[in-house]
């Protein structure tokens, strides 16, 4: 289930952003000067992001700008082109290196490949999260970026960011911290006292954080906000062309043309909501969060993976195959992400999760009751793939069956 907001398509929080982008749906922000009420929105949109991770506390220097983008592999691409860009200027890098936690998104592993940055995967602790210590035996003359994230897709665990922090500042890197997930939680979980370690602007060496507006910011599909300290860095993420027939040309992210219909369900979203809706959504999903987790220790078979800050929560099991338990799992209407290292499934809880969270709790218990009792995988489960693909010592076969797939499917 894919689905962040409550309720059904055709009425409430569904209706107000679907109006909204069907009224600008004919526009495009590529044209500053015709589309001006677009452009405002994505400047208003970008502002009070900013503000809720720190924009307006003394400690983020007062400068943090940024632009919407696509999603969270854009804004997080946006940010890497960005830092390389910066730390050639800055301190001359031509063959630059990056350093993540093998937990970051792949959407790192994708910016490496698109801007020739020769990446480092550092495995994580046993807390599952960054391994700091591990992340600076990697740091070299040539590192332009470290990573942090929070939380983490995999396991809903948010990496230790100030110490990234103290090590981007110490070596002069850049960090960017993945908070496509949290960046619309977080701050309000905070609020309502939840233990939430810093994770923003105000945390000394961060440089960049994307955000995804889609997610819980509960904007249309296609909304993102990639945020930098200064314009200094940000300046890099621009292209300008001087010498095309066209005229001159200049656009601030990868695409050129851009919808202004999202843009404005953005805005809308976030201003219907407010502060009071997305404290009361997080309020829910919290609370949804530590009655799942509770739910899943009752269970004995299985166990959740490290301690979830948030709303995703990864487990596996030392006595069924936790990914048979997927299938019947999936036999019963519900979708979860496999993970692997460890082998784990993990559920990223939404609103549609609250109603709702005592019938897959029931559910599960039942799948893993069946597997025990009766195992092996099910007609048309994925249990062998992901157990096979786990074994295989040779990755790059894998990699190539990945892609193989895809050009069949697309």
């Amino acid at each position: 289930m894919f689905w962040y907001i409550g309720g059904n398509e055709s009425e409430g929080h569904f209706s107000v952003i679907n109006e909204a982008c069907s009224m600008f749906a004919h526009t495009n922000p590529l044209h500053l000067d015709v589309f001006q009420s677009v452009v405002r929105f994505e400047a208003e949109v970008v502002a009070m992001t900013a503000a809720l991770l720190g924009s307006q506390e003394k400690g983020s220097g007062g400068q943090i700008c940024g632009n919407m983008t696509s999603g969270g592999t854009e804004s997080i691409l946006l940010a890497v082109k960005s830092s390389r860009d910066y730390m050639k200027t800055k301190k001359g890098i031509t063959k630059p290196e990056m350093i993540i936690p093998e937990s970051a998104h792949s959407a790192y592993d994708k910016a490496a490949q698109y801007f020739n940055i020769k990446l480092w995967r550092v495995p994580v602790n046993k807390e599952f999260q960054a391994d700091v210590k591990a992340i600076r035996r990697c740091i070299n003359r040539n590192t332009i970026l470290i990573v942090g994230s929070a939380p983490g897709f995999p396991h809903g665990i948010i990496d230790p960011i100030e110490d990234l922090g103290e090590l981007a500042t110490r070596f002069r890197i850049c960090l960017h911290v993945d908070l496509c997930l949290g960046g619309f939680v977080l701050p309000f979980a905070r609020k309502l006292g939840y233990p939430i370690p810093p994770f923003d602007f105000t945390v000394k060496g961060v440089t960049s954080i994307s955000v995804d507006v889609h997610k819980y910011g509960l904007a249309p599909k296609g909304t993102s906000v990639v945020l930098y300290k200064n314009r200094d860095i940000r300046k890099h993420q621009f292209v300008a062309v001087t010498e095309w027939s066209g005229g001159l040309y200049v656009s601030p992210t990868i695409a050129g043309s851009r919808p202004g219909g999202l843009i404005a369900g953005a805005w809308a979203a976030m201003m219907s909501l407010g502060e009071e809706g997305y404290l009361e959504n997080t309020k829910k999903i919290m609370e949804v969060s530590k009655r799942l987790q509770k739910g899943i220790e009752e269970i004995p078979e299985l166990f959740i993976i490290g301690r979830p800050d948030m709303t995703i929560v990864a487990f596996g099991s030392n006595v069924v195959d936790i990914f048979e338990v997927n299938d019947s799992m999936s036999s019963k209407g519900w979708h979860l992400n496999a993970l692997q290292r460890p082998n784990s499934i993990h559920i990223c809880l939404t609103l549609q999760h609250v109603p709702i969270v005592e019938e897959f709790l029931r559910d599960l218990m039942e799948s893993v009751k069946t597997v025990k009792e009766n195992p092996g995988p099910i007609s048309g489960g994925l249990a062998p793939v992901y157990g096979a693909a786990g074994k295989m010592p040779d990755r790059g076969m894998i990699q190539e069956l990945l892609v193989n797939y895809m050009d069949g499917t697309c």
